[in-house]
């Protein structure tokens, strides 16, 4: 079996080269074909676990629409950002020292061998593979250590796909430049233009795609309306703050929004429970009257405690839990929340956490990577509804967390409502927990918000068929069946 590959580049970050990559994957596969996603490097801290070890949430997502196992091959280099200047490396699903040690240029031929052969084993394998790039293929000072973008286009032969926000403006500039500016060798690889987030009159486009076919040969095959709740996660990016609850408001929740979120995707079903309005907050002010503070996943706990506490944060956290109202930390999150970090290791960094936890995270380099399944035992306050339900997700952290010896000697201890994994305070509105993926749980959201909030959340196998509807509509008639032809 060797499969035909089809790229998806973008001309700018953001311009919908991820949910786009989704929607091709469950269109091929909705034709009976043997379908895999691949990106070679993904730069996030957005990840899941799979078989081998994690990889970037988007290549997790873009499987499940292929209908295949997610698996290590499918990213095999995921860097995940720590601070501006450092990442940690993951290759092949495990975290390697030496790499997360390199520079970056150095790095790149390092790793080329592996993410070659990585491809090579999933075309080796398939009908089709979908690929993704990264950023913009034009980047040109980085092509000298290019191994996810042409690099990758070439040694695939992939039939690739340039895709553009017309929503920013300046889309036939966008398409036009990064044509230019990348190898005309390469050129030829660029099958078709599409126009993202469209709004208005499509009609009023011309002359300009048949202009720019004009100067690069290449055609427009697609104009894609504007389209917000296709139902998957921002890959990267917060999600839309404009965002409004459908029905009456009876939840408002706050994610604080701190420079090194990670997993912010498993938040994506809360948007569409009707009544929930959800709120990145990044001030003080932003948690006023609100229902939840959630503090999410971060890649760098100590870090982001400290802008916490520089935006005032904390402050807003203590007042909001003095009032009995719902606190829940996820993950690092969770370490937040405890009485201190502790870093032997130098591997995250020491700090005093808020105090509304009893417990001591310690920072060990074994990082655990896991599927978990576990029961709540009977819980207190506002989180009573999820007592007793059955939940399973994921575990992505380097700490370990127990109860403060001190604070435990004189009675303060908090509640294990999660064997190892979750602690609730004694008066049971503080809840801290190691396990990603609850809000992706239906019992989970049908204890919170009742069954018929619970039953509003589309599924994913519903949010991947109407993808594969939607770029069947929009592209032109036999362009997605062109690119896999001999």
């Amino acid at each position: 079996m060797s499969a035909r590959a089809v790229m998806v580049l973008g001309t700018t970050s953001g311009a919908g080269k991820s949910w786009l990559a989704t929607a091709l994957c469950r269109h091929y596969a909705r034709q009976g074909l043997k379908v895999a996603p691949y990106k070679a490097q993904n730069m996030s801290n957005n990840a899941r676990v799979v078989t081998g070890g994690e990889i970037g949430s988007a290549q997790y997502f873009q499987a499940l629409a292929a209908r295949a196992e997610p698996e290590v091959r499918m990213n095999p280099l995921l860097l995940k950002p720590e601070r501006d200047t450092h990442s940690q490396v993951v290759l092949l699903g495990q975290v390697n020292e030496e790499l997360t040690r390199m520079d970056w240029r150095g790095r790149s031929e390092k790793v080329w061998p592996t993410v070659a052969r990585a491809l090579d084993e999933l075309m080796a394998a398939n009908e089709v593979v979908v690929i993704e790039g990264a950023g913009s293929p034009a980047e040109i000072n980085l092509a000298s250590s290019d191994i996810v973008n042409l690099r990758i286009a070439r040694h695939a032969q992939a039939r690739c796909l340039l895709v553009t926000d017309i929503d920013r403006g300046g889309a036939f500039a966008h398409l036009y430049g990064t044509w230019a500016l990348i190898p005309e060798a390469d050129r030829a690889l660029i099958r078709g233009f599409v126009l993202n987030r469209f709004r208005g009159d499509a009609a009023l486009l011309a002359p300009g795609p048949q202009m720019l076919q004009d100067l690069t040969g290449v055609p427009t095959v697609a104009t894609l309306p504007m389209w917000r709740a296709h139902g998957l996660p921002e890959e990267d990016g917060v999600f839309d703050d404009r965002h409004t609850a459908t029905g009456e408001i009876h939840t408002r929740i706050a994610v604080i929004a701190y420079p090194r979120i990670s997993n912010l995707d498993e938040f994506q079903p809360l948007k569409n429970v009707p009544g929930v309005h959800l709120r990145w907050a990044r001030t003080p002010a932003e948690l006023q009257g609100v229902d939840w503070v959630i503090l999410p996943g971060s890649k760098h706990t100590s870090g982001d405690l400290a802008w916490l506490r520089a935006q005032g944060l904390d402050h807003a956290i203590a007042a909001h839990a003095a009032q009995g109202r719902a606190v829940l930390g996820i993950c690092g999150g969770l370490q937040m929340l405890g009485e201190a970090l502790i870093d032997t290791h130098g591997i995250d960094g020491n700090a005093p956490g808020l105090g509304l936890l009893p417990l001591v995270t310690s920072f060990e380099p074994a990082k655990t990577v896991r599927h978990t399944q576990a029961s709540f035992a009977t819980l207190q306050g506002p989180w009573a509804a999820l007592s007793g339900v059955a939940v399973q997700g994921y575990e992505i952290h380097h700490g370990q967390t127990a109860q403060h010896p001190a604070m435990a000697a004189r009675g303060d201890v908090a509640r294990e409502v999660l064997p190892g994994l979750g602690w609730q305070n004694a008066q049971g509105h503080v809840l801290g927990v190691y396990l990603h993926g609850l809000f992706e749980e239906a019992a989970v959201l049908q204890a919170l918000f009742g069954r018929q909030g619970a039953a509003q959340v589309p599924t994913l196998e519903s949010v991947f068929e109407g993808l594969a509807d939607y770029i069947e509509r929009h592209f032109e008639p036999g362009v997605l069946d062109a690119l896999i032809r001999s």
